[in-house]
């Protein structure tokens, strides 16, 4: 490599220069200079050396800075090296990484993503901590300070002239796509505007809805459109009538198109387009239906070519040496022969030294405190202690002097110390698990200092408190005090127990949970001489630790190692690390100590602040141990250290990394040359062949390379072996990365009280290819990542427990963090606080990246971050991340010695309780797996199915009702043709029976109508229509009128002179401007000559505010009918035959098409004698209804139904249960009504609102042991779990648990099913959700994975014949076979009355005839997915019954992936997965999924719910969301049946009217 250098690196810069311009890329990554400055100075600084630098060709620079420091030092270890004289030597790692980076956003710059918009509110944080910045210290895990690519000494990348027009492009470009939603994200925002994606959406859009009806194109996948002409809307309720020129460009929902929104989502289409991965290949099977593609190995991936490795064996330990027998013999000699020997020196915050221990004070506290703990504590006389006990060791990093003795106190009394942290509050992240461990262990006694136990958090009793997950344990203090002295005759037993447990370190898996792993006297003392070898330590050294000693390489060097040695340890604790971070380089300068123990943080933090500090020396410094120098970050700390600190002293062969792990102890560490090291070496690996474990030096592509460090030689006596990762542990290539295994008589011996594991991990047999085991002596594998080098060397390149399994490649979290920091650090988000972790998300790894944002970042800023890093990870590591979040300042988890806790986070990122402030989701380009859109398959022919399902011995799926014919004489039906004949004939024969009890909110009868009362009422309206409204026979009339008495008198009225009646809902004089244009569109539609009303709906109808919404002028004639003289009709009107129209029924249904239906005199008698006969109705009966009474059922119940039977309705208006909830059932109870009515949206309200009071209903008196059906009625998939907790709910109250069912009607039929009071109980099947994307009905047990439960929507009505077909061939379908609901009834709608005569594109809705079979009966196609099953119940007629369930509405159906979708489903899920979910809505917009939430909670706390609901639907529906939108509550448009109005909201969303709190694009 040394000749690939470039002519450049003749010069040799002097060091004082050298170390001018590290301060200066210094200044400039820390803020403290301008770029302009800095460019200036360092020109000015180099200008002597380099006249040529200016004229430099940029690629030769960049060449020599890649090629040159990868010469090995080998050749003069001693001298300065040589350097390329731009100062950047071997640390040229930072710069390739930023180089990369970079290089990567510039190929990116034309992409631009949407900005999530987020509402004002949503921005301000509450918390106080939000403004002080975090403590970017980081962590023993996880040493962010000084990763891999930190600025520190990289060239800012602006200092190459070919960067800056590219940068400035980026940041340009990233910041107009945040559209013009930036307005509202800060008060400095700018506003930006998007023309190019408006315009492209509006020639989207002209090219795609030309057609009304055809499909939004399919931009995201590359099926082709399938047009879904099936069944064409019917007048739509938005946008111009549908008479004028559609001259203004719309949507096909007739939204104008230029709204923000969808400008939004057109870029977000425009992200999507690029093709992303290529395809897959092969699939494994998720189950029959869907089966999600499992990647395949690409065939030209790299493969190890090497030759298989050999086990390398370390040097023996030496033998000549005097070794002692065991530690404590150690102590005991020191103690008692060198009793003033220091031993520790403990310091304060301010650095001075407070306490230092002897050994001769180590030896006779430890045997007070072994003496005290053997013999002084009881509990009931027993002592509380025997050897082998294990013992908590309690103690803050600020006191090693106590830990110290009582950790040798245990080791004396031959009890089992395991040192966890200082528990500081009762929710500590990981510290249950800690609880566990300790209950795992059976501690029963923690040992701790006073002042610690002090600031303990303590119950009432003044105990210390039991924290969450802990045993109880009994507290000691070790202050001398406390302790006994042992009598004169008492001696502990000193000698080495061999194989007995000596301590236990604790150790927090991947996942989150606490092992406990033991470590025996023999391996304590082998571990002590291992490293008193390799280090070359001498008695009375002395040895700075800035280290954690309770644990890992702080324990074996600062605690053990060091006492068998008689070492003086200079203990620096982390608090005085963060006040001054260049103390411990101040106490080696002091106490001349020969041997350090640092991390690379420590390393970092001190270059920070080294400056001014010219007093400091290190040439007393023979060995400094860097003990993450595993870390890929540690090189480039290394390497700036030695750069600053070369000249104060600091020898480049004293820098020693070594590589350890809590299972294998000390594993490597890299020998200075007079200890018999080899000369260090680095590779530069290819990032893409380390992703598939393979080791390629990188040549080509000089940007995605990781450059890691050699941490030594094996240590003495261990043999050293790589394995796979996966799988048997064979012997990995010499080429290939694996796990490192070790085995020695110093490693860890066993997880405590875990066999299962402890097998797998200590006690693993390394195979060769043929499978022969390496050695007789098992190994202990390290959990490290990594291969042997030259001059058998180790390199790490990782842990196992940061591995990423992506698809077939695995990816490291360090390297991720790497590029992460690499882009801008330190301009949005802290340094060492950024978590990287991967979470499983349908059958594989998904990258999550979540850092802690600096308080001052505006959201434009960090969005732009966040879309930089994204296409930075994805160009280096050409891997996805599937969520990048940012939370506010300080908000992370912290472990122990600051770092973050990566479990803990992953851990709430899971659970919603993360609450980060923003968020960006890229599951469009992570998620590769899921299964192949279907293909529809040319479908069977009709004709082939028929013969099918006789094969196969399956019957037809046709039923009906009970026969009309047997159940009465035909004459009464003759006589009930015409309902105005009927009111006539009861006045004349029971005048005063009453037929109607309106109720109040306080449940008083307000209104009551007698037979004759009705009948002269309604004469009085006939007369008034005729004389005042001038109409004729046939003329439409709308009746506007709130639920009551008068709504039914008039429906007569207008019956009696021969118009047609078309109830309204009128309009909320509240919320005019959305409920008026639905009334006038009505009113326009139905062609009505005049309108009925009350004076105050009139007043309201002619309002000022009524003329901001509608053209008031255009009304027709409108009559109140308050005080309508007493006058007689001269003749009643008698139609001239029953086929003449009745009324029209008009309804919005949930698509948001108003469709009004002609209902004929025939159809209606018959709908009443259907209802009547199912229901068992007389005129002694009463039944209660509370429904609303303008469409549909509910209309008929209201109106028609108590004048055909002659029983008596009581009416509850739903809207009166807003001022009282109990109403409707209060009056169920007292009118002991056997039947009763109500909507979805009532049940709901009776749950929510009467939880928790039914027992102040039963002492009011409240019985419902009287209903014995209690029905609900509905046109969609009856809602079980609603109906079941209501049933549930009220069965204190008397409710029958078998009365509760539902109905089923739609707008060709508003009644096709209907329990009634005799047959069996409705029935409940479970089918496959999978399989009824595919049209199919799959029948599973309760509670296996993907069942739904689907309720029976209550029995078929008398007269009715339904039969399911299939949707396209529309031929016949079997059995429990899903297709479309048809329908056959005397009542049947006649027809659409629509305005512009398009009766002919629905003729097939009431004309339909199968393709094949029956082909003369005339059917009415409902519109509804279901199917038919015949169940092994009877029904009265003793026929087995057929139940009829019912799937959902074919309108709202979504098509995706070539699916069928029903948006309950998905919409149930997203409930589930949070419990601040409180209603959900889905609905598509040129093929993205788009998830509304109404968000029950604090606003802050909205973005938890992106990742969650992302999540939940990819797993369960195989779906990707493209857009989720978080709302308040009751944002969410809901009908009078309780049905979501989801087109309604779709509009509002793609104009803008939500006002959401936050609208997240997902990538």
């Amino acid at each position: 490599m040394a000749d690939r250098g470039c002519p450049l690196e003749a010069v040799p810069l002097p060091t004082e220069v050298r170390e001018s311009l590290a301060e200066l890329e210094l200044e400039l990554s820390e803020g403290d200079i301008t770029q302009k400055g800095y460019e200036k100075k360092r020109a000015k600084l180099l200008a002597r050396y380099i006249p040529l630098i200016q004229g430099v060709d940029l690629s030769l620079q960049a060449e020599s800075r890649t090629t040159g420091p990868a010469q090995t030092a080998a050749a003069a270890p001693k001298q300065p090296k040589s350097r390329p004289n731009n100062s950047r030597d071997e640390r040229f790692r930072s710069d390739v990484h930023t180089e990369a980076v970079q290089a990567a956003l510039a190929k990116y710059k034309e992409r631009k993503m949407p900005m999530p918009s987020k509402r004002r509110s949503a921005l301000v944080h509450s918390s106080v901590d939000t403004y002080t910045p975090p403590d970017t210290s980081s962590a023993s895990e996880d040493e962010g300070s000084l990763r891999r690519p930190g600025r520190l000494t990289s060239t800012p990348l602006q200092s190459h002239p070919g960067v800056e027009p590219w940068l400035d492009r980026v940041i340009q470009g990233s910041s107009t796509s945040s559209s013009a939603s930036s307005t509202s994200s800060h008060p400095g925002g700018r506003p930006a505007t998007v023309p190019s994606a408006a315009a492209a959406l509006t020639s989207l859009v002209a090219h795609a809805h030309i057609d009304l009806h055809s499909a939004p194109p399919d931009v995201t996948t590359g099926l082709g459109e399938h047009p879904h002409c099936e069944r064409p809307q019917v007048a739509s309720v938005r946008g111009v009538p549908r008479g004028c020129s559609r001259s203004i460009l719309e949507t096909a929902d007739g939204v104008p198109v230029n709204s923000r929104v969808s400008s939004k989502i057109q870029q977000l289409l425009n992200t999507l387009k690029r093709p992303k991965r290529p395809p897959l290949k092969e699939f494994f099977v998720d189950d029959f239906e869907e089966l999600l593609e499992v990647q395949q190995p690409d065939p030209n991936q790299p493969k190890p070519e090497g030759s298989q490795m050999v086990m390398l064996k370390g040097e023996p330990l030496a033998l000549g040496t005097p070794w002692p027998p065991s530690l404590l013999t150690a102590l005991q000699q020191w103690g008692t022969t060198q009793p003033k020997a220091p031993c520790l020196t403990a310091l304060d915050t301010t650095g001075k030294a407070i306490y230092t221990l002897t050994y001769g004070k180590l030896w006779s506290r430890s045997l007070k405190l072994a003496y005290t703990l053997l013999n002084k504590l009881t509990s009931k006389n027993e002592p509380l202690l025997k050897p082998g006990d294990r013992v908590a060791l309690v103690f803050p990093n600020s006191d090693p002097v106590m830990f110290m003795v009582a950790f040798y106190g245990c080791l004396l009394a031959e009890l089992i110390p395991v040192p966890i942290e200082v528990p500081l509050t009762r929710k500590d992240a990981g510290s249950q698990q800690v609880g566990f461990l300790l209950g795992s262990c059976g501690v029963a006694l923690a040992l701790t200092t006073d002042a610690c136990q002090k600031g303990l958090p303590k119950a009432q009793t003044g105990e210390v408190v039991t924290f969450k997950g802990w045993p109880p344990l009994a507290w000691l203090v070790v202050d001398g005090k406390h302790l006994a002295k042992p009598p004169k005759d008492w001696h502990p037993a000193v000698q080495d127990t061999g194989d007995g447990t000596a301590y236990i370190e604790y150790k927090t898996s991947k996942e989150g949970s606490t092992v406990g792993i033991t470590v025996s006297h023999s391996s304590l003392l082998a571990q002590c001489r291992a490293l008193t070898q390799t280090c070359g330590y001498s008695e009375a050294e002395t040895l700075t630790n800035v280290l954690d000693f309770k644990r890992d390489a702080g324990l074996w060097h600062g605690v053990l190692t060091s006492v068998m040695n008689r070492m003086h340890v200079i203990s620096i604790p982390y608090a005085l690390m963060k006040v001054n971070p260049l103390s411990w380089i101040q106490k080696v300068s002091a106490y001349k100590a020969r041997t350090a123990l640092v991390k690379s943080r420590d390393m970092h933090w001190s270059l920070l602040a080294q400056r001014g500090q010219r007093d400091v020396s290190l040439s007393s410094l023979r060995m400094l141990i860097v003990a993450d120098g595993a870390n890929p970050w540690s090189i480039s700390s290394c390497d700036a250290f030695l750069n600053v600190f070369q000249s104060r002293g600091l020898k480049p062969e004293v820098i020693c990394p070594c590589a350890s792990s809590p299972e294998a102890l000390t594993v490597a560490v890299r020998r200075p040359p007079d200890l018999g090291g080899p000369p260090p070496r680095k590779a530069v690996l290819s990032m893409s062949g380390l992703s598939y474990g393979v080791i390629r030096v990188d040549t080509e592509e000089k940007l995605a390379v990781l450059t890691v460090q050699d941490v030594g030689q094996v240590m003495p006596g261990a043999n050293v072996c790589v394995v796979k990762v996966e799988g048997t542990p064979y012997l990995c290539k010499t080429d290939e990365v694996g796990e490192i295994c070790v085995s020695s008589c110093a490693t860890g011996t066993a997880y405590y009280g875990l066999i299962g594991i402890t097998k797998n991990v200590f006690e693993t047999v390394p195979l060769t290819a043929g499978g022969a085991p390496v050695s007789d002596r098992p190994f202990t594998r390290t959990g490290l990542l990594g291969f042997i080098g030259p001059d058998n060397l180790v390199f790490v390149v990782g842990k196992l427990d940061g591995l990423m399994a992506v698809g077939v490649r695995r990816h490291s979290a360090d390297d991720v963090v790497a590029t992460a920091l690499a882009v801008e650090p330190m301009k949005f988000v802290y340094r060492g606080r950024i978590a990287v972790f991967s979470v499983t998300v349908l059958h594989d790894d998904r990258i999550v990246l979540v850092a802690e944002q600096r308080p001052d970042a505006s959201e434009e800023d960090s969005f732009q971050w966040m879309s930089r890093v994204l296409q930075a990870i994805d160009s280096i590591h050409q891997v996805g991340v599937y969520c990048l979040a940012l939370v506010p300042a300080n908000t992370l988890p912290k472990a122990p010695l600051g770092g973050i806790h990566i479990s803990e986070t992953k851990q709430r990122f899971l659970e919603g309780t993360l609450h980060p402030c923003n968020v960006l989701m890229c599951p469009h380009t992570c998620v590769t797996n899921l299964p192949k859109p279907r293909q529809k398959q040319p479908e069977v022919g009709p004709a082939s199915m028929i013969v099918g399902n006789l094969v196969a011995g399956k019957r037809l799926a046709q039923a009906s009702g009970r026969e009309l014919a047997h159940l009465e004489d035909s004459d009464q039906a003759r006589k009930f043709l015409f309902l105005a004949d009927v009111l006539q004939w009861r006045a004349h024969t029971t005048p005063d029976h009453p037929l109607f009890l309106l109720l109040n909110a306080k449940g008083t009868v307000t209104s009551t109508a007698t037979c004759v009362q009705l009948h002269k009422k309604a004469e009085r309206v006939a007369a008034a229509l005729m004389e005042r409204g001038r109409l004729s026979i046939g003329d439409h009339v709308a009746l506007v009128y709130p639920p009551g008495v008068d709504l039914i008198a008039t429906f007569y009225g207008c019956l009696y002179c021969g118009c047609v009646p078309v109830t309204v809902r009128p309009p909320h004089p509240q919320n005019l401007a959305t409920t008026l244009p639905t009334v006038k569109m009505i009113v326009e539609v139905s062609k009505s000559a005049c309108v009925l009303t009350t004076q105050a709906i009139m007043r309201l109808l002619k309002s000022k505010e009524a003329a901001a919404a509608v053209d008031i002028r255009t009304w027709p004639t409108i009559l109140d009918t308050d005080d309508i003289p007493k006058k007689k009709v001269a003749s009643i009107f008698r139609p001239p035959s029953p086929d003449v129209l009745a009324y029209l029924d008009f309804s919005v249904s949930t698509t948001g098409i108003l469709a009004g239906v002609k209902m004929s005199h025939a159809a209606t008698s018959a709908l009443c004698r259907s209802i009547k006969l199912q229901c068992e109705l007389y005129p002694s009966r009463q039944i209660a209804i509370c429904l609303d009474p303008y469409c549909g059922l509910g209309f008929a119940l209201w109106c028609l139904c108590s004048v055909y039977s002659g029983h008596q309705s009581v009416l509850v208006p739903p809207l009166e249960l807003e001022s009282n909830v109990s109403l409707w059932l209060s009056a169920v109870s007292q009118y002991k009504a056997r039947v009763t009515f109500c909507s979805y949206s009532v049940m709901e309200m009776c749950t929510k609102g009467l939880g928790t009071q039914t027992g102040a209903l039963r002492m009011r008196g409240v019985n419902l042991s009287c209903v014995r059906t209690c029905m609900v009625v509905a046109e969609e998939r009856p809602r079980i779990t609603l109906t079941q907790s209501f049933s549930k709910l009220f069965k204190d109250l008397g409710l029958s648990a078998r009365a509760v069912s539902t109905t089923f009607g739609c707008r060709v039929n508003v009644a096709i099913c209907l329990q009634g009071t005799a047959g069996p109980d409705p029935t409940t099947v479970y089918v496959d959700m999978r399989a009824l994307r595919h049209d199919r009905v799959r029948l599973v047990e309760r509670g296996s994975p993907h069942s739904l439960p689907l309720m029976e929507s209550g029995k078929i009505l008398p007269g009715v014949k339904v039969i399911i077909a299939h949707t396209e061939t529309k031929g016949p379908l079997g059995d429990s076979h899903l297709g479309e609901i048809w329908v056959s009834s005397p009542h049947n709608a006649t027809g659409y009355y629509t305005v512009y005569g398009e009766e002919a594109l629905h003729a097939d809705h009431f004309s339909a005839r199968l393709s094949f079979g029956d082909t003369q009966t005339i059917w009415a196609r409902t519109g509804y997915l279901g199917f038919l099953r015949r169940t092994e119940l009877t029904d009265a007629s003793g026929e087995r019954h057929d139940a009829l369930y019912v799937v959902g509405s074919l309108d709202e159906t979504l098509e995706l992936r070539g699916m069928r979708y029903h948006p309950i489903d998905i919409e149930t899920s997203v409930i589930r997965a949070h419990r601040s979910i409180a209603e959900c809505a889905v609905f598509t917009w040129t093929n993205l999924l788009v998830v509304v939430v109404e968000l029950e909670g604090l606003e802050q706390d909205a973005l938890d719910l992106v990742a969650l609901v992302t999540n939940v639907v990819l797993e369960e529906h195989y779906l990707v969301v493209g857009v989720v939108v978080i709302v308040d509550p009751g944002v969410i448009p809901i009908n009078s049946r309780g049905e979501k109005q989801r087109m309604h909201l779709r509009d509002g969303f793609l104009a803008d009217q939500l006002d959401p709190i936050y609208v997240a694009y997902n990538m």
